[in-house]
């Protein structure tokens, strides 16, 4: 049977950054401390953080092989792990691809979390990439075993099952579970369907709006049938959509929240992109170009931010574990998911958020981050 529940410790190295690199990854049993599978390759010449992202991959492919559910990554390269956690920004476009490969992978699995250790609790993986970077390098190495061979696939028990033989890199390490937010846009109104600038003006749904949070409600009674709380924007907007998806749910308490209220769009509120243009083109100029640029009379994006980070912050500390569903705007939920996703500014204005569309993420307890979906609007077929 396969275990649903892995530990992954990986590492990589080269010598002389760049230079010759290689990396190794193991797969534990986390209750035994028995090993599953082991992975190292040479990768010729390459940096020490292309060969640590390069262990993290085969890690998580070896986990994937072995059909496991959960896994819980233990590298000692607090740069792999807190940009996988989206804590920090991928900055080096060398290792854009492998994070993007990495987190590929992780989207395969029901939950991945992230956790740094020091390099003496990452003794197993280390030897492997040891091993593989002398491969790499062209001589013997000291750190393989005799005969062995620096790459090595074959999954199967490599030490015995009782923990006290195990290599000092394992420890035993609890189980958490993520809190899954379930980010949802209200339905259309008027300046919707107008593609004006709607801000902290209340416009209510058009009839066609009510329509799709019905939808959006019946779709969440299949998605989440146990959900903790709905929270809301204050808007009349909102509070409509998230009524009609308590009601699905049988009557889930809605929160009403002020930092999930739309951006304040000062002298733009309810015009159109177009006029905006026309009127106050320099001004339009540097919004785009900066979140930190408020319109003129109105709020940036960077301190929307911050509204929409106490939100999420709040969240993690009331409803650990549990599953949320959050009714706002446009705005508010494309900075989570900036955030969750670990993209830069531009991304503000290129994804689009449709009507009534569903965003998920789960958010671990040690910063690990999964987004599940971005804008599903399968449920509003029927209306569209």
């Amino acid at each position: 049977m396969a275990p649903r529940v892995v530990a992954v410790e990986a590492d990589g190295g080269s010598r002389g950054n760049p230079g010759p690199a290689g990396y190794g990854a193991v797969v534990r049993d986390p209750e035994t401390g028995e090993v599953l599978a082991e992975r190292s390759e040479s990768l010729g010449t390459a940096t020490n953080n292309v060969a640590e992202y390069q262990g993290l991959i085969a890690g998580l492919s070896a986990a994937a092989e072995l059909g496991a559910a959960e896994v819980d990554v233990r590298m000692d390269s607090k740069l792999v792990v807190e940009q996988m956690c989206g804590r920090w920004q991928i900055k080096h476009p060398g290792l854009r691809p492998l994070a993007a490969q990495a987190a590929g992978l992780v989207g395969r699995f029901t939950a991945v979390r992230f956790t740094w250790i020091p390099r003496e609790q990452n003794r197993h993986a280390d030897a492997l990439a040891n091993a593989a970077m002398d491969a790499a390098a062209g001589r013997p190495s000291a750190t393989a075993a005799p005969g062995r061979p620096a790459t090595t696939a074959a999954p199967g028990p490599i030490v015995g099952s009782d923990p006290a033989t195990a290599p000092a890199s394992w420890e035993p390490r609890p189980s958490f579970t993520a809190t899954r937010l379930i980010l949802v846009r209200h339905g259309e109104t008027e300046y919707t369907e107008q593609r004006r600038y709607s801000g902290r003006g209340d416009v209510p749904l058009s009839e066609r709006g009510r329509a799709q949070a019905r939808a959006t409600g019946a779709r969440m009674a299949a998605l989440a049938p146990s959900v903790a709380a709905v929270l809301s924007s204050p808007l009349s907007r909102c509070t409509s959509t998230a009524a009609a998806i308590a009601e699905a749910l049988g009557d889930v308490p809605v929160r009403i929240d002020d930092d999930l209220i739309e951006c304040d769009f000062g002298q733009w509120e309810g015009r159109t992109f177009a006029e905006v243009r026309q009127q106050w083109p320099g001004e339009m100029d540097a919004w785009l170009a900066s979140p930190r640029i408020a319109p003129p009379g109105g709020e940036s994006f960077t301190h929307l931010a911050e509204r929409a980070h106490r939100v999420i912050s709040g969240l993690l500390t009331a409803y650990p574990g549990e599953t949320v569903v959050v009714v706002s705007h446009v705005s508010p939920i494309k900075l989570v998911l900036r955030d969750a996703l670990a993209a830069g500014d531009g991304f503000l204005h290129r994804l689009f958020l449709d009507a009534a569309g569903i965003s998920v993420l789960d958010l671990w307890p040690d910063g690990g981050v999964a987004v599940r979906t971005v804008n599903d609007t399968a449920h509003l077929a029927e209306i569209d």
